[in-house]
């Protein structure tokens, strides 16, 4: 079977599980943290593909990536028990993902990704997360990460589209300027 038709059946089948017995918000929190703990760790994904471990490894796994030391609610524990159960842990991180867009989508939330040479302060990140709101008539979840190989200015990801201000691709636009204006005139 297609990896995007399995995830969005589980995926859609635990939105419907999660708004009937009303708890959405906790079921986002959990899929959120499984989905980047399996995005962060690669080797994770390869140990729940391991035919050797049991499901009982695998579970106690899955919980620790999804609530650290804490415990997993009943409801969330039947999920990764079914999911287990059926031997789709290898699509465990589609899921994620398809559940993490069928939740914004429902809830209006949009994503955006600031990505600067220094770390900015709280008052600059709400200030971006508050007027992509506003232009999008959207909640907005605003993740920031710090990358000094762009040497200046930003690059903003909002949804599918990308603002580049970056200080490396400025000059690396003015490198291909110079290059090509030097071929035309030899």
């Amino acid at each position: 079977m297609d990896i995007g038709i399995v995830s969005m059946r589980y995926a859609k089948a635990l939105m419907q599980y999660a708004k009937s017995v009303g708890k959405e918000e906790q079921f986002y929190a959990s899929v959120r943290m499984l989905e980047h703990s399996l995005r962060s760790h690669p080797d994770m994904r390869s140990a729940l593909e391991n035919p050797i471990m049991t499901i009982r490894e695998k579970y106690a796994l899955i919980c620790v990536a999804t609530v650290g030391k804490g415990t997993v609610g009943r409801e969330f524990s039947r999920f990764i028990t079914l999911v287990l159960r059926n031997g789709r842990e290898a699509f465990l991180e589609y899921i994620c993902l398809a559940f993490l867009h069928l939740y914004r989508q429902s809830k209006h939330i949009g994503v955006a990704k600031l990505t600067t040479a220094v770390p900015v302060s709280k008052e600059v990140e709400e200030r971006i997360r508050n007027s992509a709101s506003t232009l999008l008539h959207a909640r907005m979840e605003l993740q920031t990460e710090v990358d000094p190989s762009i040497e200046g200015g930003f690059i903003f990801d909002i949804n599918d589209y990308r603002m580049d201000a970056s200080i490396a691709t400025q000059l690396k636009k003015v490198k291909e300027q110079f290059i090509d204006k030097n071929r035309r005139i030899v």
